[in-house]
């Protein structure tokens, strides 16, 4: 039940994200926090996730170039 509420935890970050892009910064680390749960707990991150994690990776370091 935990994964699955992580996961939701997510999802309403990334609608945030979406409708607050000033906020995307403080809101991806959020969702980094939320994926380490999901490592904590030792469960597998789905493929989306680890998607998920390689594009805001990728995010920070365009915002980085500013």
């Amino acid at each position: 039940m935990a994964f699955e509420s992580i996961k939701a935890e997510i999802d309403l970050l990334l609608a945030a994200m979406i409708n607050q892009p000033e906020d995307a910064r403080e809101i991806r680390e959020q969702v980094r926090e939320k994926l380490n749960e999901l490592r904590a707990m030792g469960m597998p991150l789905p493929a989306d996730l680890v998607a998920l994690e390689s594009k805001l990776d990728r995010a920070e370091d365009g915002d980085s170039d500013d």
